[in-house]
């Protein structure tokens, strides 16, 4: 299966209309999984997206004056669409972003859950009545910022971008968004979905292009919060730009899996793996460092050994294709260079360890497990985002902690253990924003709260659920003197 070539850029989407950028540039895109050009893209500029925040201004007001049954209605609309495009939607996924095509399915169908999801949320929004003073009656309003500008990244182009999406639009916001480059022909898709669904004209606003569009909106005085996923040197450069405009920034992670010697190994290994090699590793909640003692040392590196030679590396749309390529060269080259960095230290792959051969494109890699990993090493230290097993030798639970906590990101970690007590301990005493017990750390439910450890490099603020719905909202207090003013 392949998807038809694109024979006219695809074009920006500003005030309900569709139309090239202001200079007439475009970018090719060109798929990970052939390395052929599958579409150009219009290059938007800084001009573009100043005109894109000057249209959702335009709309903002009409779209917040929709009543909250209106916008639940809308979201629900917005899923049943995407779902009823999944059939295109997805291999157009797997080609640009390099996920297999049930990858992509799975993703589509997420991104169609999290609309009906935040028509459910705002549907049942409850605000508070405060004890005030006789005479007085005080209440909160939420209500939307107005404006969201919210620059997304490529692993998960559907899937993520709906998280903002969702919570946007159910609460009465308009969006500036700026996915990135290497999926800006999907992101294209979602648009046209939430259009086909109604979606009111200026409510969104699609920009293409890199780093001097993103900024310009972020930046820009008519954008009223800033929603971004994304790594944690960029989310840092945002928050710098957006000033003190409310953010929300889920940003790296270096995930650690933590196995006692009293963990269900075949559970522990399978959800692990999961974790390494799902979208080839490029998740921020991916198992990026496991941590074991010595006495179940040799049975999980089997296992995770086991794992890798299971999976099946090749053209993202190819029946039984488990794992296909990294999105882009700069991904390729950090597992590169991490990998050479813990041999170089004193580690040694017993699996993979490099580019596939005989592939389309360079950017199919072996999965990859490593074995006695350094704690100095890159992959303790820094998020690989690619499919490795890093295994990490530690003395006992104390030392587990202590070399997960040694981190300055904080996003997902895993414990795998038979002991509740245990769990507990550990879960409260590590320093990651989500701690997932016998479970992937890769796992994640999107009604659930997510985001970073505070002092962390992990980001600011949560996404998920109710979380998603307070964050695109401020709140109003309102203060009636209820007084009969010809009485007493």
């Amino acid at each position: 299966m392949e998807t038809a070539v694109e024979s006219r850029p695809v074009r920006l989407f500003i005030g309900g209309q569709w139309r090239d950028a202001s200079y007439g540039k475009a970018f090719e895109q060109v798929s990970p999984a052939t390395g052929q050009v599958i579409g150009a893209v219009s290059d938007g500029t800084r001009e573009d997206a100043r005109a894109a925040v000057d249209a959702a201004n335009r709309a903002r007001h009409s779209s917040a004056r929709l009543s909250i049954l209106e916008r639940a209605a809308l979201c629900h609309r917005i899923a049943d669409t995407i779902l009823a495009r999944q059939a295109r939607l997805a291999p157009e996924l797997s080609l640009e972003q390099g996920k297999p095509l049930p990858e992509a399915i799975d993703e589509i169908n997420f991104a169609a859950q999290l609309f009906r999801d935040a028509a459910e949320y705002i549907s049942k929004l409850e605000t508070s009545l405060l004890p005030a003073a006789a005479g007085k009656r005080i209440f909160t309003l939420r209500q939307p910022h107005g404006v969201v500008a919210v620059l997304t990244p490529w692993n998960y182009p559907v899937g993520i971008p709906s998280e903002y999406l969702s919570a946007s639009f159910a609460t009465g916001n308009v969006v500036v968004w700026k996915p990135a480059p290497t999926t800006s022909m999907i992101a294209a898709r979602l648009v046209e979905c939430l259009l086909e669904a109604g979606l009111p004209e200026g409510a969104i606003n699609l920009i293409h292009g890199g780093a001097v569009p993103g900024e310009e909106i972020v930046a820009s005085s008519g954008t009223h919060a800033v929603g971004f996923t994304g790594s944690t040197a960029t989310g840092s450069l945002i928050a710098k730009h957006a000033g003190a405009k409310p953010l929300l920034l889920e940003l790296g992670g270096n995930g650690p899996t933590i196995i006692l010697d009293d963990a269900n190994l075949e559970a522990a290994i399978s959800g692990t793996a999961i974790g390494c090699f799902t979208n080839a590793g490029q998740i921020c909640q991916s198992s990026e460092r496991i941590l074991v003692t010595e006495r179940v040392h040799d049975q999980v590196l089997d296992g995770l050994v086991s794992n890798a030679s299971r999976v099946k590396l090749g053209h993202p749309l190819h029946e039984g294709t488990t794992m296909g390529p990294l999105n882009n060269p700069g991904v390729a080259i950090k597992m590169d260079s991490h990998i050479r960095d813990a041999v170089d230290r004193g580690a040694g792959v017993v699996f993979g360890g490099a580019r596939a051969k005989g592939q389309p494109t360079d950017l199919y890699y072996q999965p990859t497990v490593v074995d006695h990993v350094s704690r100095e090493s890159l992959a303790n230290r820094e998020e690989t985002f690619g499919p490795i097993a890093p295994v990490i030798v530690v003395r006992d639970v104390e030392d587990a902690i202590a070399v997960a906590n040694s981190c300055t990101l904080g996003l997902c970690a895993s414990v795998y253990t038979s002991d509740m007590n245990a769990a507990f301990n550990i879960s409260e005493r590590l320093e990651c924003g989500v701690v997932n017990v016998n479970e992937s750390a890769a796992y994640w439910d999107g009604r659930t709260p997510f985001g970073g450890w505070s002092g962390k490099g992990s980001g600011v603020g949560r996404v998920g659920g109710m979380e998603s719905i307070r964050f695109m909202t401020q709140i109003k207090s309102v203060v009636l003197d209820i007084r009969d003013p010809d009485g007493d």
